[in-house]
């Protein structure tokens, strides 16, 4: 089975075009059974083109985003809906305004499960942080306000109440747990919505970068980077299953756990996939093993494109064997990005037993992968070991770099820990590992597992002493969390106590890859 790259995403949040018009009309109708006409979308795009966006799910527009620029007094002022906006023209625009006001978010009622209106709320965050605008203001609804008003006594004590968590709002629970933080209640903001009385209440996000180090700005600037990136890492436990379902049941524990603490990334260990030879239950040598795992490549594939898809989560698949075009068997990961699309990185360096009693074979190219967070790198387990890959990856602008890995014994496993650490200091770069617990009874070559994960980071000032950002117990599954600062880790490559990037001797030594051909 040949390991071809499916980068065509299925979810996209994209800019508004004129074709969407009829599309976002037609949304808006779905969802508040009157909604914009074409006239007033137009009137969006053409105020301020690059603040409307929309969703795309397989071609079909699923979710709109309308903003505009304003100053702060007047979005400070009390004011309504129709007012602010223009009547859902937008033509309050201000070019000048240093602040970006949110008139519309709307989700297709029947893709709600795939947090578009989060996705949406983080385009909006971006498009603050590249304008340089001190944050982001709107007025939200309040759907629980008229069955619960009683309850409360004011429309200020409710929204209170939500802030504290004793009660659940649908719409400002969510846009708190957003970061967005209440200021104000505005009475007659949009008479015509019954469930929150006519009221909204005022929100605003601050745009973190404003107070940044100016030549950090600089850097985030061109690279386009988030400041943090959100990582976890999955300690796995091996156990028997009884078929691809209860696997699959397994994956997305994790996943959702991961999601629901706003992870970027989930990293699963390498191999993980050995677990559903506890399937069958039979005898098998090693290589009858690996041929046997292959079958389940198309259906691994498609589960990790769908939970990354409807958890917004980036997925870093540990690793899977999978035939090649060739005949061959290769330890393959399969990484699945939150907008739908599959890439893969094969592991380069097959151990001596995988190369004998496994056949594996090794891939020939190393590429970063480029993501949301920026690009990243992959090295399975025994990669790790090869400084010139980490280097080859470094040079293609990965600042992290993840490690599924497998292995039996302490030594085994302080070999790749040791290892990943060296490459997060040489490199200058956040390093996160991913291994396997437990045992699988009656698999052949995989009696036993020892692990400890990790995420591992330079070692100077900006980060932890022991370049230890966080570490799981030995043996036991668990899920370790960190939040990898990328605006001090471009910092401290410019101005760190050592450069390790800018001090190698270009003269003296380089290192040069082999131009391989591939068709896929």
């Amino acid at each position: 089975m040949p390991t071809t790259q499916d980068h065509k995403p299925r979810l996209l949040i994209r800019p508004l075009q004129q074709s969407d018009f009829g599309a976002v009309a037609a949304l808006s109708a779905r969802v508040y059974g009157k909604g914009y006409s074409q006239d007033m979308v137009r009137g969006q795009l053409g105020n301020f083109p690059e603040g409307q966006f929309v969703a795309e799910y397989d071609s079909k527009i699923v979710g709109h985003c309308a903003t505009f620029r304003i100053d702060e007094a007047t979005s400070m002022a009390p004011h309504t809906w129709r007012e602010i906006s223009a009547g859902g023209y937008a033509a309050r625009h201000d070019p000048l305004g240093d602040w970006l006001y949110g008139m519309e978010v709307c989700v297709d009622p029947e893709y709600r499960g795939l947090r578009i209106g989060r996705r949406l709320y983080d385009q909006r965050k971006k498009l603050c942080q590249s304008l340089e605008l001190k944050g982001i203001v709107f007025v939200g609804r309040l759907p629980g306000l008229k069955r619960k008003l009683r309850q409360h006594g004011s429309v200020e004590a409710y929204v209170e109440a939500v802030e504290s968590a004793r009660v659940r709002d649908a719409t400002l629970s969510f846009q708190l747990r957003n970061g967005f933080v209440a200021h104000g209640v505005i009475p007659d903001y949009l008479p015509s919505d019954a469930e929150s009385m006519g009221y909204g209440v005022r929100l605003m996000w601050r745009n973190p970068k404003r107070a940044e180090n100016p030549v950090v700005r600089l850097h985030q600037k061109r690279g386009n980077l988030p400041d943090s990136v959100r990582v976890a890492t999955v300690q796995y436990q091996q156990r028997r299953i009884a078929d691809f379902a209860a696997f699959a049941q397994q994956v997305e524990y994790f996943v959702d756990i991961a999601a629901d603490y706003r992870s970027d990334f989930v990293v699963f260990p390498e191999l993980f996939t050995l677990q559903l030879l506890s399937v069958a239950n039979e005898p098998l040598s090693p290589a009858d093993s690996l041929r046997t795992l292959t079958q389940y490549t198309e259906q691994l594939r498609d589960l990790l494109k769908r939970l990354a898809v409807q958890y917004n989560i980036n997925i870093i698949g540990g690793s899977h064997p999978t035939y090649v075009e060739d005949g061959d068997i290769h330890n393959v990961c399969y990484v699945a990005l939150r907008d739908g699309s599959l890439h893969t990185q094969e592991k380069l360096h097959p151990t001596p037993n995988e190369r004998h009693w496994w056949k594996i074979t090794g891939g020939e190219q190393a590429a970063a992968i480029l993501t949301d967070c920026g690009p990243i790198g992959v090295m399975i387990c025994y990669d790790s070991e090869f400084p010139e890959l980490a280097r080859h990856l470094v040079d293609q602008g990965a600042l992290m770099l993840f490690v599924p890995f497998c292995t039996d014994v302490r030594q085994g496993y302080l070999r790749v820990r040791y290892c990943c650490q060296a490459r997060a200091v040489e490199n200058q770069c956040y390093v996160v590992t991913s291994g396997n617990v437990g045992n699988l009874p009656g698999v052949t070559n995989f009696d036993i597992q020892y692990a400890q994960s990790g995420i591992f980071t330079p070692v100077d000032f900006p980060f932890p002493p022991d370049g230890i950002a966080a570490i799981c117990t030995e043996n036991t599954e668990q899920v370790a969390f960190a939040d990898l600062r990328l605006d001090a880790l471009v910092e401290f490559r410019a101005n760190g106590t050592v450069l390790n990037l800018k001090d190698r001797r270009h003269d003296l030594y380089q290192t040069t890859w082999a131009v391989v051909d591939h068709k896929n």
